[in-house]
């Protein structure tokens, strides 16, 4: 991926926030992992660091390359189970559902006591581009 970095509205004063955000990357390498940092927000001092994880998208990226048109909606293409190269927390499916690949999955932050990020994986075509 080239390096890009997105940022979310900041959520005050939650201890469990929900930002309900959609975000949209540039995929250039599939086989790169995307990162995400998770920090707090402080007025007067630099904003701390609550956590990190990271997710790979090449499974996601073949699931796209299937030519799943005529599956029925709701079909898991694959699930991918948590191991010692990912922060999933538990095992998350690839589906085809309403015409599109969709990835929901929950990851376990890193170098941080506790916490999780739960987000769902689209894929978007921009016209004129080229397709993996």
């Amino acid at each position: 991926m080239m390096d890009q970095k997105l940022k979310t509205r900041v959520v005050k004063k939650n201890v469990n926030p929900e930002w309900n955000e959609e975000l949209t990357l540039t995929v250039s390498d599939p086989n790169l992992p995307v990162k995400l940092q998770v920090y707090d927000r402080d007025t007067f001092t630099r904003d701390d660091k609550m956590g990190d994880a990271e997710f790979d998208i090449k499974e996601f990226v073949d699931a796209l390359k299937m030519h799943l048109e005529n599956v029925p909606s709701g079909t898991v293409i694959k699930n991918v189970k948590p191991n010692r190269e990912n922060c999933l927390a538990e095992e998350s499916s690839i589906v085809w559902e309403n015409g599109k690949v969709t990835q929901h999955m929950f990851l376990r932050l890193r170098n941080v006591e506790c916490g999780e990020i739960e987000l769902q994986l689209h894929w978007i075509e921009v016209p004129g581009s080229r397709s993996l």
